[in-house]
């Protein structure tokens, strides 16, 4: 955060961040509500009594318009056929019913979905320009007769949005889902039309189903879609919404059947426009007779333009909202499903990982812990322990104390680099034998390190923390596997020493199963990415000869470690060596040391992207390492939160106990790899208690950690080191220390 006269501002990273997942929920939102697992209407109709509907509207027409405020029905003209469709569009079937029409010189009236317009608008586009009409069908497909005025007013709207984007008119045609006859209107779905007649919606019925959505097969297709003889009907049939192959063969045999009858085909708009001629010449009729008055004067306004549509051109704000809205869909459209597979590709990954692991560190607990397995000959010539302190007063006399005690012959050589809490004096003070405390003007820990390496008196020097403490025989396990001339470096086990608080345990669990578990299946891979900066041990000559520890990252033991393997030399891992160190006791202080990590991790890979092309041994963390670790450390984590919020939308949209399920399951896997990894490092089980909780809060928190470390560097942001604040809670360990 950054701050401007005392207030806190978000830096425009998190900003981006922030945007980021903002535009991942809304896109997931807006493709659940188009496939109407958001906002769905769950209701079953009921029967209800249709007291409040006037018996001329229940008997008349299939055209419910309220023109002036009154209701009023229209039917169609004798001999006239006017075929409508509902559902649509889509993809397949929609095509290929507009082909049939176009073969057969028939327009067609289509009710039309919203979110299925939005999702094909090209379809739509042919439909209008073929001559064809289109009216409002709902956005979702909902029931309105137990919908809110809102929703009623929103799911037009939005219908009548899809259709200014992809075709660029409005409509006043309506259809209610689930409607039928005139004589289905009853007392909870009467208001839904008078609210809609009086905003100039004419509501449209049907005189014959054809039910082809029964799959009754053509010839009762065919039967049932054909009017009394001699009379007019509107026709229902589909073209969207299932299996519409025997609709495809019925309406070219109906259209031919009815033509042959001496059938005509319109439009709902035309059988209007008949309607209102016929009107008309009624009027002069009567106003010839003798005696007769000027005629209803209550249809003079619908009467002045006798060719009007149902459809009109969309214009200004509409029409723009509607292009926004059609390409947010085709956003939604794109981006979801291919979420989804990468997701389930993430998934595979992650779970084939856990099973690589486990059975990687399983060979590796074997392999090790064997009574005749030796590094080479024992290794007893002393080494030198660089100590890097910077403002460590509360820490460096449990780390120094702890030292002292250790069982292997060694020198601690402290490099104070610029500390200006007396963490030099504290160190000197302590008396302690072979301590050499050396002072430096502050110029970071990598030139700490760096100095303490060129002033070790051995050839073997271990590295550690200023806030670390050793066990009397960590050095001693830690610097065995020398005995092997190909080790050029060993990784320690690193341990939480503070994890009796909740953000203790979380991370106890994480350094456990996360850490020194994937250095069990690293270590047989022969690619470790990282040497702990708390404990860690190198050849002298093999550090100098890479050119020490680089400033370049943020992560300089990531850093020296992938050098190391580019010079060919191997990285083993020594879980017997462990390291207590002082982990962040603060969200804040946790956030700050993640996002250095995570950011120093990124550099450093990128740094050494080179070597996936170095060959022979040097290349072997380029050809296997570097590509798990990008996966795993980086890619992965990136997309993991995309993981919880599909789960939490299925959770609450889709399929709650499928998907709590789905997450238990996944939980058990990872529960039972942890249970292992705390076996195999005789920790307590207790700590596992708090896995669920650490699923639900803690990996999210670092989820975010490495998408603000990603937003840094892909906006060439700068990181500086961030010193965190040390309470030195963790003490002098005894030998054994944490065993179960």
């Amino acid at each position: 955060m950054e701050r401007v006269r005392g207030q806190a501002v978000p830096r425009p990273r998190v900003i981006v961040a922030l945007l980021l997942l903002v535009g991942l929920v809304s896109v997931l939102l807006l493709d659940g509500y188009l496939r109407s697992e958001v906002g769905g209407d769950q209701r079953v109709r009921s029967d209800a009594s249709n007291s409040d509907v006037p018996e001329s509207i229940t008997d008349g027409g299939p055209f419910l318009t309220f023109e002036n405020g009154r209701a009023r029905t229209g039917s169609v003209a004798d001999k006239t056929i006017v075929l409508t469709f509902d559902d649509g569009p889509d993809p397949t079937y929609t095509s290929k019913v507009l082909k049939i029409l176009d073969d057969n010189d028939v327009p067609g009236t289509f009710f039309l979905i919203g979110s299925m317009i939005s999702r094909y608008p090209g379809v739509v586009r042919q439909m209008v320009a073929d001559g064809n009409e289109v009216g409002v069908h709902t956005f979702t497909h909902v029931d309105l007769s137990y919908q809110s005025a809102s929703r009623v007013k929103r799911e037009i709207a939005q219908t009548q949005l899809a259709l200014a984007g992809a075709a660029g008119i409005t409509t006043t045609l309506f259809r209610a889902p689930y409607s039928s006859t005139n004589d289905a209107i009853d007392n909870e779905s009467w208001p839904v039309y008078k609210r809609l007649g009086a905003m100039g919606y004419t509501s449209v019925f049907i005189d014959t189903d054809s039910e082809d959505w029964q799959l009754p097969g053509v010839g009762k297709i065919i039967e049932w879609a054909t009017p009394k003889s001699g009379k007019g009907a509107a026709v229902l049939f589909h073209d969207a919404g299932g299996d519409r192959d025997e609709t495809l063969v019925a309406l070219p045999r109906y259209i031919k059947k009815m033509k042959a009858k001496g059938y005509t085909f319109t439009t709902v708009s035309g059988a209007q426009r008949q309607n209102r001629q016929q009107d008309q010449q009624q009027d002069q009729q009567l106003a010839q007779q003798p005696g007769a008055g000027p005629g209803p004067q209550g249809n003079q306004d619908d009467r002045a333009d006798p060719e009007r549509s149902a459809h009109h051109k969309a214009t200004g704000t509409t029409l723009w909202e509607g292009r926004a809205l059609i390409a947010a869909v085709a956003v939604a459209e794109w981006s979801v499903p291919g979420l989804a597979t990468g997701l389930a590709v993430v998934g595979v990954a992650v779970m084939a990982r856990f099973g690589l692991m486990l059975v990687l560190a399983r060979r590796h607990y074997r392999q090790r812990n064997r009574r005749r397995f030796s590094w080479g000959p024992p290794v007893y010539e002393p080494v030198s322990v660089i100590v890097p302190a910077y403002n460590e007063k509360e820490c460096i006399a449990n780390t120094l104390n702890s030292l002292a005690a250790s069982t292997h012959p060694i020198e601690i050589v402290v490099v104070d680099d610029g500390s200006t809490d007396g963490t030099a004096e504290i160190a000197e003070s302590l008396g302690l034998p072979n301590v050499r405390v050396i002072r430096q003007e502050n110029a970071g820990k990598s030139a700490a390190l760096n100095n303490g390496v060129r002033q070790a008196g051995y050839d073997i020097v271990v590295m550690m923390d200023g806030d670390t403490v050793f066990e009397p025989d960590t050095v001693r396990r830690l610097v065995q596997p020398f005995g092997d001339p190909e080790v050029g470096a060993v990784a320690g086990n690193a341990k939480v020493g503070n994890r009796d608080t909740v953000i203790g345990a979380w991370q106890h669990i994480e350094y456990v199963m996360g850490f020194n578990l994937d250095r069990r299946m690293y270590d047989l891979l022969r690619c470790m990415p990282t040497i702990p900066g708390a404990i860690g041990a190198f050849r002298r000559e093999a550090v100098l000869a890479v050119g020490g520890m680089s400033e370049d990252t943020l992560a300089e033991d990531t850093d020296i470690t992938i050098a190391l393997h580019r010079a060919g030399r191997r990285v083993v891992y020594a879980e017997h060596a462990r390291a207590w160190t002082e982990a962040p006791a603060s969200i804040g202080q946790l956030w700050r040391q993640r996002y250095r990590w995570s950011y120093g991790t990124m550099q450093a890979l990128w740094k050494h992207r080179g070597s996936v092309l170095d060959k022979g041994p040097s290349g072997r963390f380029g050809r296997v390492g570097m590509p798990l670790v990008v996966l795993f450390q980086v890619v992965t984590p990136v997309f993991a939160p995309l993981i919880d919020v599909f789960t939490v939308y299925a959770m609450i949209f889709v399929d709650f106990k499928a998907s709590l399920l789905a997450w238990l399951a996944v939980l058990l896997v990872q529960l039972l790899c942890a249970a292992y990894a705390f076996r195999l490092d005789r920790e307590k089980y207790r700590y596992l208690l708090m896995l669920p909780l650490q699923q639900v809060a803690y990996r999210q928190l670092m989820y975010l950690v490495l998408i603000h470390s990603s937003v840094t560097a892909l906006t060439g942001g700068r990181l500086r080191w961030q010193k965190l604040k040390r309470t030195g809670e963790v003490g002098t360990p005894r030998a054994g220390t944490g065993a179960a």
